[in-house]
This record gives C-alpha cells, structure tokens and sequence, in this order.
C-alpha cells in the first residue's frame, strides 16, 4: 500500500497580493482612497442596515459604520476591484516618476 501524506494547506500569506516591502505613502493613499469609496459602495447596497434577525439597537447602528469600513479596507488590501492600482500609476505618472 502507498502511504497517504497530508497535502499541505496553502497560508493566507501565500495566497495575498505581492506588496513592496517599504510602505509607498503613494501606493497607501490609493489604497484608503479605494477604501473609501468600496465603503460608500458597501453603504449604498445596504450592507450596514439593521436586520430584525439580530435585534438590531443603537449599538448595533452606531458600530455598523465601523465594521462596513473593515470589510472595505480588507477588500481594498487584498487586490479590492482594482481602482487603487490605476490610482496608483495615474498619481505616479503626475510626479514625474
């Protein structure tokens, strides 16, 4: 018989977008700034409405605006929809770099 080994699970290191590793302040703005309007996106498709399934209450209206910009930032940090990457080159571009 052949001995079965265990396939090795891939990190969520291994799979994340490929980052320089010194923080471009360029690189950052663009993407806080595709942060910001997946935020708003999020927003608009109802995301942080309150539901009756979890009893809803002003705590749960005051934190939603927080949880919704999470969602966004780890959206935009992990490869987002691509807006931050144009943001990126077209402010480049404008620096003369």
């Amino acid at each position: 018989m052949t001995d079965l080994l265990p396939i090795p699970l891939q990190s969520a290191s291994s799979t994340a977008p490929v980052r320089p590793a010194h923080k471009d302040p360029l690189r950052e703005a663009a993407i806080e700034l595709e942060a910001s309007f997946l935020a708003e996106m999020l927003k608009s498709a109802g995301l942080g409405e309150a539901s009756e399934a979890f009893g809803g209450g002003a705590g749960e209206e005051q934190f939603s605006s927080f949880l919704i910009r999470e969602q966004a930032n780890q959206i935009a940090r992990s490869g987002g929809i691509g807006l931050a990457e144009s943001l990126y080159h077209a402010l480049k571009e404008t620096q003369g770099d």
